[in-house]
């Protein structure tokens, strides 16, 4: 039902989700001998510095493996942190990377936990120091599986070196001034603070033709910035009929968004200048939606309602 992750051009890290074996594996790191060292760092060994991995030797580790190349003294990653980091990651038997963060000089955010990403870097990275180096080996169980992602062949070891940059606890909902909703030509979005779904109520009258971006409960947050990272939780519906068509709360778990990535216009632009810890309602017309072409699910020319809690920026 996640259908905005759609709306990103994402890392390949991203996609790996959905993609990764039903196996569970490993729920903790290996310190076997006989697993052997992990690739060697050639170059760029320092923390914020783009890698260079050597090939792996002999049989990689049949369990998740995290060695700390260098420890950070922040705080430790906890599960349902949202985390941004930079990274490389290649195959066990090769030394081309097949993904990095470093090239794109931005960071990659993710929540710990969320099955945003494969498992084996929600399981390596939880517990870990903000400001630490890691280097990981994750089985194809805890990777991609049996099935190939683009250069990635099926049951491939992966070999990640993660540079944690930053991590933030997530509150679960938005919280802030009630601000009065007297427009009856508006949708009406509820004000609970108990982490649910707010109710949203669609009018039955014609829908605006210019974004609406109000606030719901306005926060003393930072206000988001196009260059933002920014964790939210929301609810999306039609104009039309009132019907849901995307909700994190029916799915249990937040969306990260890279605000640099999002192309759909009313997104990006009813969320730039909104203060963090803030509930909004947007309402874009679809000239800055789909316009006229259906997407998934969603009919073409449609009027699209979100209720969204800005949890945090990264």
């Amino acid at each position: 039902m996640r259908r905005l992750a759609g709306l990103l051009v994402v890392p390949l890290l991203l996609l790996s989700a959905a993609c990764g074996s039903d196996d569970k594996g490993s729920d903790s790191t290996s310190s076997s001998a006989a697993s052997g060292d992990l690739p060697a760092i050639t170059a760029g060994a320092k923390f914020g510095e783009k890698p260079t991995i050597a090939k792996g030797t002999g049989n990689p580790p049949k369990d998740l493996k995290v060695d700390v190349i260098s420890k950070g003294n922040g705080s430790e990653v906890k599960k349902g942190d949202a985390v941004s980091v930079n990274y490389l990651g290649q195959t066990w038997v090769s030394t081309t990377p097949f993904d990095n963060s470093y090239d794109r000089k931005a960071p990659f955010s993710l929540t710990v936990g969320a099955g945003d990403v494969i498992k084996g870097w929600d399981q390596g990275l939880e517990g870990q120091k903000v400001g630490s180096r890691v280097e990981m080996s994750i089985p194809p169980t805890l990777g991609y599986g049996t099935t190939a992602q683009g250069s990635i062949p099926a049951n491939s070891t992966l070999v990640f070196v993660v540079d944690i940059v930053k991590s933030t606890q997530i509150p679960n909902t938005a919280k802030g001034k009630e601000v009065p909703q007297t427009d009856a030509a508006l949708p009406k979005v509820g004000t609970n603070t108990d982490g649910k779904a707010p109710t949203v109520t669609v009018p039955k009258t014609a829908a605006p033709t210019k974004l609406v971006s109000n606030y719901v409960l306005e926060s003393d947050g930072a206000k988001v910035t196009d260059k933002d990272n920014v964790v939210l939780n929301y609810v999306g519906l039609l104009w039309k009929d009132g019907k849901k068509f995307d909700s994190t709360y029916d799915l249990g778990k937040t969306q990260t968004f890279a605000m640099q990535q999002l192309t759909v216009k009313g997104l990006k632009d009813g969320l730039v200048g909104k203060k963090v810890g803030s509930r909004v309602l947007l309402v874009i017309p679809p000239a800055e939606a789909f316009g006229d072409k259906a997407t998934q699910g969603i009919p073409a020319k449609s009027t699209l309602v979100f209720a969204v809690d800005i949890l945090a920026v990264m």
